[in-house]
């Protein structure tokens, strides 16, 4: 049985450290972005095998549907990284049309298994990626989306700590021991099941574990009509919270989907938001035409606000037609959902960079209010209120979040490297700062300042280059001016890191 566990690979000059997530050139650490870590760790893993390219894009992008140039991107870089070996040839090589084999000596260091986490106070639960039993791949939507479903059901119920979709998508595919998952994801009972979609029908079978005791505490199967999935939905999580709570289920009604069309599309953009700009784009056509089948459906109006906001982003900063239109969704999105937590974060933190303060605060507390399980929430409230100059609270808010979300999106590295650079943590900024993708992300502006702040002024100012490769409009004028905050002294701090590292002024 397949089990997670972090260990460490030495070849050539380098050392892969799998748990940390660090990659050493003769212990000089090796600028490689988090993708490019999952598939070094996929082929040096099995060194000398043959690793398919479906293999290599589940580990490098577990639960999503991509495109092979992706990772045909990736291995690109990773050859570029790595350089020839002593004996010429190279690190990886490509098995035509089926995928990638590592072929450099590799030997293996004693390895640790990611420590537990320690249970919280309260009854624990995540719910496993359900398994695509129809003979059709493209109904694996479908099993993600309810899997997806079933953990936003339960977080709203007072009472449950609910892992963050995000950490259980990790495991997908993977035949790791539930025990062992239990502990990584630092929770008591586990949800699993399988799902099958065909013909205008549905079957799903679930099944809740207690994976101290080993005990299967419940147990069910479903065949209904397609049109009545989201009753099972409702049913399944009734269930589950009578079972570990000892009593019946009264969370306020959600939006559901009228239309089952709009539901495949939002499930299968919400795969490709952290991917590529390209992939960004194609998610916003799946969006833009689930809102057209499905007006009333809230889900997507918040995630096609999202969409707008990140493509504002990835094109080196916020622009206003872009920002209008997401705030715009995101009204709408809570408009159509009140009691939907995501959908009010995503409006708190648009109504933030509008320094609409009074209301993004109001906003926040309704979200937290709702779901206090949404990690997403704390994370991004982490963001507005460490820029607030409240940083210790910020702190706190942003390591609430990992508990959630063990496994998260990289842009949780970002918010914990920029609070951490805030209060002055500037080692502790460096190391969390290298985890992110920083090639494509912001965040490598956040570690060019931190390793300026540290006297390391040759490394930050090629931090700060390379930043602004992907960001040559960029000056600390115009961003000081469009970020919302609210504490002239944290300004300055950032200002001063910049200035250190040689960003345009």
């Amino acid at each position: 049985m397949r089990r997670m566990q972090a260990s460490r690979f030495v070849f050539g000059p380098f050392m892969l450290d799998c748990g940390a997530g660090t990659l050493l050139r003769d212990d000089v650490p090796v600028a490689v972005g988090y993708r490019g870590i999952k598939l070094l760790t996929a082929l040096v893993g099995r060194s000398d095998e043959i690793v398919s390219k479906a293999e290599l894009m589940d580990a490098a992008w577990p639960g999503r549907a991509v495109e092979e140039g992706n990772l045909t991107v990736q291995i690109a870089q990773l050859r570029k990284l790595l350089g020839q070996p002593a004996g010429g040839g190279a690190w990886i090589a490509t098995v035509p049309r089926i995928g990638y084999r590592f072929t450099g000596p590799v030997e293996q260091l004693g390895g640790t298994r990611r420590k537990a986490l320690p249970l919280p106070g309260k009854p624990s639960i995540a719910v496993l990626p359900f398994v695509n039993l129809s003979n059709d791949p493209e109904q694996g939507c479908f099993a993600d989306g309810l899997t997806e479903d079933l953990t936003t059901d339960l977080s709203r119920v007072s009472g449950l700590f609910v892992i963050a979709r995000n950490s259980s998508f990790a495991y997908k595919g993977r035949g790791a021991d539930m025990f062992e998952i239990a502990g990584e994801l630092g929770v008591r009972y586990l949800l699993q099941g399988s799902a099958r979609r065909d013909a205008g029908r549905v079957r799903i079978n679930a099944q809740l574990v207690d994976a101290v005791s080993g005990d299967h505490l419940w147990a069910e199967r479903f065949d209904r009509s397609l049109e009545d999935v989201f009753a099972v939905q409702d049913e399944v999580a009734r269930r589950i919270v009578e079972a570990l709570l000892g009593r019946l289920h009264a969370s306020p009604p959600r939006n559901r989907p009228k239309n089952i069309e709009a539901y495949d599309l939002c499930v299968r953009a919400r795969r490709l938001m952290d991917d590529s700009p390209h992939a960004a784009r194609e998610a916003h056509l799946m969006l833009t035409r689930a809102v057209s089948l499905d007006p009333q459906y809230a889900e997507a109006h918040r995630w096609l606000a999202i969409n707008h906001w990140m493509g504002a982003v990835h094109s080196g900063g916020p622009t206003e037609p872009d920002r209008s239109a997401a705030l715009e969704l995101a009204h709408k999105a809570v408009a159509l959902d009140p009691n939907d937590a995501g959908c009010r974060w995503v409006l708190a933190y648009l109504l933030a960079y509008e320094r609409r303060f009074a209301e993004a605060d109001a906003q926040f507390a309704n979200a937290v209010e709702l779901d206090p399980n949404e990690a997403d929430t704390w994370a991004a409230l982490s963001d507005i209120t460490v820029l607030a100059g409240r940083v210790d609270e910020g702190l706190e808010h942003i390591r609430r979040a990992f508990l959630l979300n063990p496994f998260p999106a990289s842009w949780y590295y970002m918010v914990l490297g920029q609070a951490q650079y805030a209060a002055g943590e500037y080692e502790a900024a460096v190391e969390t700062l290298r985890r992110d993708e920083t090639y494509r992300t912001s965040s490598r502006r956040f570690l060019a300042a931190a390793l300026a702040q540290l006297g390391r002024l040759d490394q930050a100012r090629t931090e700060a280059e390379l930043f602004l490769v992907g960001n040559p409009d960029f000056t600390i004028r115009h961003w000081a001016a469009t970020e919302p905050f609210r504490d002239a002294a944290t300004l300055e701090r950032f200002i001063d890191g910049f200035r250190k590292a040689g960003l345009p002024e």
